[in-house]
């Protein structure tokens, strides 16, 4: 790969997942629902760890000019995947309230990062890079699962909340 593409799509990575932290850093500062805060102060943690995870591969690729072969199995977080929306939560968040309008920004932010780490993957013949996109891309897909999840289950309560079934 040139280095200066690898440069500039590491830059774009670290800004990606700077803005997710900024973002779920601000919802759960913003929310009054501490479970919710919670669930959005794990995500930020997340966005943290790519931060970090990236830089080191930005300072790496600019000294040695290719990927290390980090360890990414040490990066994950079960606290994350473990995340669930428990009834009380569902019961106080409303389906145009600003939780729900965070989770929905929160799955757009995810599918992004999904589709740039993908696209990468698939676009370069290094190996370590392949890898490291891979890998990132699939961490993503787990953060939207989990997202799109709570966002089912919240579209299923208003739903019945508000008896809108057509039988």
């Amino acid at each position: 790969m040139e280095t200066k593409k690898a440069i500039d799509i590491l830059k774009m990575a670290i800004l990606m997942e700077k803005r997710g932290f900024a973002f779920y850093s601000t919802v759960a500062e913003n929310t009054a629902n501490p479970e919710i805060s919670h669930i959005f102060h794990v995500m930020a943690e997340e966005e943290t760890k790519h931060v970090k995870f990236l830089s080191d591969q930005f300072v790496h690729y600019e000294k040695e000019h290719k990927f290390s072969t980090a360890n990414l199995l040490a990066l994950e977080n079960e606290e994350f995947a473990n995340l669930i929306l428990s009834e009380d939560i569902k019961q106080k968040i409303s389906s145009s309230g600003f939780e729900a309008a965070a989770i929905s920004a929160a799955i757009d932010f995810e599918k992004r990062a999904i589709e740039v780490y993908s696209k990468q993957a698939g676009e370069t013949g290094d190996e370590n890079e392949k890898a490291l996109y891979q890998w990132l891309a699939d961490w993503e897909k787990g953060h939207l699962k989990i997202l799109n999840d709570i966002d089912n289950e919240l579209k299923e309560k208003i739903w019945n909340d508000n008896q809108f079934w057509p039988f």
